[in-house]
């Protein structure tokens, strides 16, 4: 049976709102003050000294607007917009703390890789060491008309596009500058060695990259790569490429199912099942008692308009919800979009035919992640069972409100779950910072041997440096 603890990780956009719909309405909610450095600071700090492990960032380059064919929903509602640029915050939480990890969303499809190289390589050097990428080939059809494609490619053209995009950045973040490039030797008047810096001379099919990189080694080189595509497609590559991926499901059942899944596609790639750490979707909702958490979660689903709710669904998947009654059973469907996300709840559960009501009830809260819901103790014991059955290594944590749901959680549920090793014990407070590489894979600031990043650097370090 598993009983390493689990890594915590908080989970949000830079945005009002997130995953559940009508939180700016409830009481004491502060997502209006997404547009203010002190509150995310302060989140910074809070996240710190509680313990957690890091702060993860969703973000999206388009908008819903497939709801009823417009935005209208999506915009009242504060369905994940209006939305900032995550990428451009984690400096200045990182700047209040010393342990936090940050891990952002940024899309392959959109971005050259040699300005994604420099992005992430300026951030782990201004973390030291504490960001991750989490790696997307994005499903908006808003996006792709607003980014400059006609449509959205399809998800196997956008993996395809994905796998070289990898080669690129990999060349540019392992194999351009060797390990002692950076002489900075005033005697001869020599900041950079010049013949420790190589060009990559990448010609492929979709990115002619010949030049070297812009960056000297960043303390991790290669950031931290997430990803959390559950297709077919979406999980070869991240048995390929995927240190953590992120999972969702409507049951402990299904997550195991997922775990499986992804653990042999990693095993398929060459590479050890547990050298990819997974990461479940989760929301609490605890109070003092199981009724009192109960009554919390009731409050918050009468908040939850369900037009908000069916807007951010048709934007995932790209399914016009409008056009199904909300008591027929929804079908498997084909979409350009979120092909997985219309997956989980159409074959997720055999014995269930899910209709646009039933997924609307389960969004309505922590969106496609389930919810545990009740005291401390209930709460342990369900998260004790997602590890354990589901073979989870960490949960990302969405909220009712935010920081509200955070605060409970710290407050109320994490003296328990440290208490019965569910979860890491409170940080000494004279421990030294590590990379966020070394806190999911201790030893290791650099990608392990069997990644595919690891041969381009190997390529111009020494065995003893390895």
């Amino acid at each position: 049976m598993k009983n390493e603890p689990l890594s915590l990780f908080a989970f949000d956009v830079f945005a009002p709102s997130h995953l559940t719909s009508g939180s700016w309405r409830a009481e004491g909610d502060q997502g209006s003050r997404y547009t203010d450095l002190q509150y995310w600071t302060g989140v910074a700090q809070m996240l710190e000294k509680s313990g957690f492990d890091g702060i993860f960032f969703a973000d999206n380059l388009g908008y819903h607007d497939v709801f009823r064919g417009n935005s209208d929903a999506a915009l009242r509602d504060a369905a994940q917009f209006p939305i900032n640029d995550p990428t451009v915050l984690i400096s200045g939480m990182a700047a209040v703390t010393k342990h936090l990890t940050f891990g952002v969303t940024c899309s392959a499809t959109y971005e050259p890789p040699y300005l994604l190289a420099r992005k992430f390589s300026t951030l782990d050097h201004l973390t030291s060491g504490r960001v991750g990428w989490n790696i997307v080939t994005s499903y908006s059809e808003a996006a792709a008309r607003n980014l400059g494609k006609v449509q959205q490619l399809s998800p196997a053209e956008r993996y395809d596009l994905a796998d070289e995009y990898m080669d690129v950045v990999y060349k540019l973040w392992e194999g351009s500058f060797e390990e002692d490039a950076v002489a900075r030797d005033a005697e001869s008047a020599t900041y950079i060695d010049p013949a420790k810096v190589h060009p990559i001379n990448h010609s492929g099919q979709h990115f002619t990259v010949p030049g070297f990189h812009l960056c000297e080694p960043s303390p991790q080189r290669t950031p931290v790569l997430f990803q959390a595509g559950s297709s077919s497609r979406g999980m070869e590559f991240g048995g390929k490429h995927a240190e953590a991926v992120f999972i969702q499901s409507t049951s402990v059942e299904g997550a195991k199912r997922s775990v499986a899944k992804l653990r042999q596609a990693v095993a398929d790639a060459g590479r050890d099942p547990r050298d990819v750490r997974v990461v479940i979707l989760l929301t609490v909702v605890v109070a003092p008692t199981d009724e009192e958490a109960q009554a919390k979660y009731q409050q918050a689903v009468e908040n939850a308009p369900i037009d908000g709710i069916l807007a951010r669904f048709s934007g995932w998947t790209g399914i016009d919800m409008s056009e199904y009654d909300l008591d027929t059973p929804l079908r498997s469907v084909g979409t350009k979009a979120g092909q997985s996300m219309v997956d989980m709840f159409s074959k997720a559960d055999p014995d269930r035919d899910w209709t646009p009501r039933q997924i609307a009830e389960f969004l309505a809260v922590g969106g496609t992640g389930s919810t545990i819901i009740g005291s401390p103790e209930t709460v342990a014991a369900e998260l004790r069972r997602w590890r354990d059955e589901a073979d989870v290594d960490g949960i990302n944590l969405s909220y009712i409100t935010k920081p509200g749901s955070w605060e409970d959680f710290i407050e109320l549920a994490l003296p328990e779950l440290r208490a019965q090793g569910i979860v890491s014990p409170a940080r000494p407070e004279d421990q030294e910072p590590v990379t966020l590489r070394e806190k999911l894979f201790p030893g290791h600031k650099y990608t392990l041997d069997s990644h595919p990043a690891t041969e381009h650097r190997t390529k111009h370090l020494s065995e003893a440096t390895r």
